[in-house]
């Protein structure tokens, strides 16, 4: 291994902390404003390009897919050379994605487009590695805690600049935004960022379980969005998910036999990892899943449905706008709970809050009130859970497998997503009304049942955390000493977690 010069006293990581994560959080919000802006716009891109509703989801589709591929990918690479050079490799496609989309009339194009733009998936790893690596001690709880949170501020401020754009400009102008926002975080990290500290030169590449990797993840990801169009015991269908099993069991094998692998089973199958991943799972079906019911819901022509509130693309961005609100919260109150307790009553509380929001407005849900009410609870929520899975998981992992182990936390909170919003669809399409207008609408009992499955699924998030017992040191293969726990002031207590 090899140690490229970091700062050393405290003043400098002081100056460093400073300088380095307004750099990381911004990069966290251009990926995550870009990855939800068009989950709107969905319907009116598919008139606007002319293609079908079920092809249009591609757009989503191929955006999920890509992150959920590239992510683990670049996280491992930035422990192997380097956490600042695959961030702007990371952003790089964030940008060269927005760049295309802007140029593009195509549908196919823009669906390259949103492939390059996945790549932003990767920043979520390494920029926590990087504040693992470059703030004081005493801060790096904080720091995390803000970036992870930045990802439900970004994606409830996406929702609102998309519909605010469309009120003045075409489609075109939410690629503009992800473009600017690109092109200034990859400016701020190349003159902020510093030399990375750690790099784990010593290990190895494991081509033959990236492949694994990204073949049975792309398997089942477009098995699960794919499955409401296809029909969820069509061949095709099936087939997919097959394919997945299988080829996930054979890169199973693959990464506990290769000298290096691209993923530590080991180190997944700790269960203060293995325990976090399925809360990161549980969470991004909550997340993403009731982001896209509660828009339906607020755009629901009351007229025809009498329910919901006829609100523009605007509108029911705004009415999600108290959900940023409540993850900006969450970043310094779970950064406080995880210093004083732990990271487990910021995730638990997560869980709660998210299963109450969603509760109330199966209760209650006949006022504008009601939305903007359960989304600010949801928002404080996601950003407390948000904040405290990299704290389990920095205290489980060595620094040098920090970036794939946030990296698969990642994969799995869009698998999650990418699932939540398959179940939610289901529910909405299987049960409808039959109205004068050629749209079928869900009928008042089937958003009930979706508001509930997401507080259910909401619950057993919030239950999770207490399998895990506190976290035991863990030492760092390539220097031999033992890595802190990442709670200031808490000396890490040996378990068998």
């Amino acid at each position: 291994m090899s140690e490229a010069p970091q700062p050393t006293t405290a003043a400098e990581k002081k100056q460093s902390s400073a300088r380095v994560l307004p750099a990381l959080i911004l990069a966290m919000l251009s990926f995550s404003v870009v990855q939800t802006a068009v989950v709107p716009i969905l319907p009116s891109l598919a008139k606007e390009l002319d293609v079908s509703g079920s092809s249009i989801t591609w757009l989503m589709t191929a955006n999920l897919l890509s992150a959920a591929v590239l992510t683990p990918l670049l996280g491992r690479f930035g422990d192997l050379r380097g956490r600042k050079p695959m961030l702007l490799i990371s952003l790089a496609g964030l940008v060269a994605g927005s760049a295309l989309a802007v140029s593009t009339h195509s549908f196919t194009w823009l669906v390259v487009a949103r492939v390059l733009q996945g790549a932003g998936g990767g920043v979520l790893p390494l920029a926590i590695s990087i504040v693992r690596d470059e703030l004081p001690k005493q801060k790096v709880t904080g720091g995390v805690a803000a970036i992870s949170a930045s990802m439900g501020v970004g994606s409830g401020l996406g929702l609102v600049a998309t519909g605010l754009l469309l009120e003045h400009w075409s489609y075109k102008s939410i690629f503009w935004m992800g473009l600017v926002f690109g092109l200034i975080a990859v400016a701020l990290v190349a003159l902020r960022v510093p030399t990375d500290p750690v790099t784990d030169k010593d290990g190895g590449a494991d081509p033959l379980g990236a492949l694994t990797l990204a073949g049975w993840l792309s398997a089942l990801l477009v098995a699960v969005s794919q499955g409401n169009t296809w029909g969820w015991t069509s061949t095709r269908t099936l087939g997919l998910f097959a394919v997945a099993a299988v080829v996930a069991l054979i890169w199973g094998i693959i990464e506990v036999k290769v000298a290096h692998p691209l993923v530590d089973m080991t180190m997944m199958s700790r269960p203060a990892v293995a325990f976090t991943n399925l809360a990161g799972l549980l969470i991004g079906f909550g997340m993403y899943g009731s982001f896209m019911v509660i828009s339906n819901f607020a755009q629901t022509p009351e007229k025809f449905a009498h329910y919901g509130f006829t609100a523009t693309v605007l509108h029911a961005g705004v009415m999600l706008l108290p959900s940023a609100l409540g993850s900006m919260v969450a970043a310094p109150l779970g950064a406080l709970l995880i210093a004083r307790r732990g990271p487990r009553l910021p995730l638990v509380l997560g869980g709660v809050l998210g299963a109450v929001a969603m509760a109330y407005l199966a209760l209650r849900h006949s006022h504008e009130g009601d939305i903007y009410l359960s989304s600010a609870i949801f928002g404080l929520g996601i950003g407390l859970a948000f904040s405290a899975m990299p704290a389990y998981i920095n205290g489980a992992v060595p620094v040098e497998q920090s970036g794939i182990a946030n990296g698969m936390n990642a994969v799995l909170r869009t698998v999650g997503g990418a699932i939540g919003t398959a179940v939610m669809a289901a529910i909405l399409t299987g049960d409808t009304m039959k109205l004068p207008i050629p749209v079928a609408l869900p009928t008042l009992d089937a958003y009930r049942h979706a508001f509930w499955t997401a507080a259910v699924v909401c619950v057993v998030a919030g239950a999770v955390p207490f399998l895990i017992r506190t976290v035991k040191p863990v030492v760092s293969v390539t220097t031999g000493n033992r890595v802190a726990d990442p709670i200031p002031g808490r000396e890490p207590v040996k378990t068998d977690a």
